[in-house]
């Protein structure tokens, strides 16, 4: 699988902590096992758990933020759609 990360200029690639790397990995093994329940909302994913999730990315982004866990924040079963965070 290629990370979101390596699509980055090498430079800002390299700041991508590890862990969230890991947890982008981990989110792609887990999918479909998240469609049920997670289809259409947004989900901050780490260390194997969804650990905040809702229809608004701000507040998804900010929860994530503070969970500390540097986790992987996508929409499931839009995560090929474009999308404007704000």
């Amino acid at each position: 699988m290629t990370s979101l990360a390596d699509g980055l200029p090498p430079d800002i690639a390299a700041q991508v902590h590890p862990d969230w790397r890991a947890n982008e990995s981990a989110y792609w093994s887990a999918r479909a096992a998240l469609i049920p329940q997670y289809q259409g909302l947004w989900v901050a994913f780490a260390d194997g758990t969804v650990v905040a999730s809702g229809s608004r990315p701000i507040e998804v982004f900010r929860a994530a933020q503070q969970s500390g866990r540097h986790p992987f924040v996508i929409r499931v079963g839009a995560e090929s759609e474009p999308c404007r965070i704000g």
